[in-house]
């Protein structure tokens, strides 16, 4: 079976790697949303699309498109994951990761429209965080990676996926 993942990210692409072993493609694919998705709903069509486009362009069995953004809640911003698996049949499924309020100074830039990614990295004094521990290793001091955070999603993903298709 072959497994399409709609990201060249080390960190997806290990998280997938992990449930589903080496037969496991990183494809460049556009995720259709911002840069930087606000709210669950735009963050779970990111993933969604970036699963679909990731199957068709690499013709695999099955797609997983893994986004992360954030949300606004009570005036906090929170960190939030999504992942979506789609499969040759048409099944769809979805499954949310863990959340984390952010601290009030990287709010402030996220709302004047800068990307997570750099703000963290700034942040943090460190390059590239969203390629390595994510901004849920930062301020879980590494208790939580954001390559352990996706495979839980993708976990998820695939205990679903084998419960509908049993």
């Amino acid at each position: 079976m072959q497994i399409a993942v709609g990201s060249t990210n080390p960190v997806k692409v290990n998280a997938v790697i992990a449930c589903f072993g080496e037969a496991v493609e990183g494809i460049s694919v556009p995720s259709g949303v911002r840069d930087q998705p606000w709210g669950d709903e735009e963050t779970i069509v990111g993933a969604k699309q970036r699963a679909k486009a990731a199957m068709e362009q690499a013709k695999a069995n099955i797609g997983i498109g893994l986004e992360g953004g954030v949300q606004l809640i009570d005036d906090r911003l929170y960190l939030c994951n999504w992942g979506v698996l789609v499969d040759e049949g048409g099944m769809e499924i979805v499954a949310g990761g863990a959340r984390l309020p952010l601290p009030e100074e990287i709010k402030e830039k996220m709302v004047k429209g800068e990307e997570l990614g750099p703000v963290i990295s700034a942040f943090a004094k460190r390059s590239e965080v969203n390629k390595k521990e994510g901004a849920i290793g930062i301020f879980t001091n590494g208790a939580i990676t954001r390559t352990n955070m996706y495979k839980q999603i993708v976990e998820v993903l695939l205990g679903q996926y084998h419960f509908y298709t049993r």
